[in-house]
């Protein structure tokens, strides 16, 4: 489900943007590209520091937007490619998705594990 061109993305520097509804409405928070891994079953991997309304937001509705782009990458137009990624998400805490995050980066205190409904390349 996750393009090769949007995992080429992902090597790229860029920031990816996290849009979330709760209660109080929407908020946006931000990670970099470099920071994201995909598992092999698809899901798209974030490590959480803080994110700390981004997860009450979840747990409020799981549903989530992610924009990632790369000015590196060639799109549909020319330099420059970007997606949207709409989709499920969960914050964990252990377990194999956790556990390949944590090695990496040894400041995060959860994973944000996003399950893609739709990967729409935008530019």
């Amino acid at each position: 489900m996750i393009p090769e061109k949007l995992l080429e993305i992902l090597k790229q520097d860029g920031v990816v943007a996290i849009a979330t509804l709760g209660e109080d409405g929407p908020h946006l928070v931000n990670t970099w590209n470099s920071y994201i891994r995909v598992s092999a079953e698809g899901r798209v991997l974030i490590p959480a520091g803080y994110m700390n309304r981004t997860e009450a937001n979840v747990a409020y509705n799981p549903e989530v937007l992610l924009t990632v782009g790369s000015s590196k990458v060639q799109g549909l137009h020319g330099p420059g490619a970007g997606f949207l990624i709409k989709g499920k998400a969960a914050f964990i805490t252990s377990g194999p998705d956790f556990d390949q995050l944590k090695s990496k980066f040894s400041w995060l205190r959860a994973t944000l594990s996003v399950t893609p409904d739709t990967v729409t390349q935008t530019w």
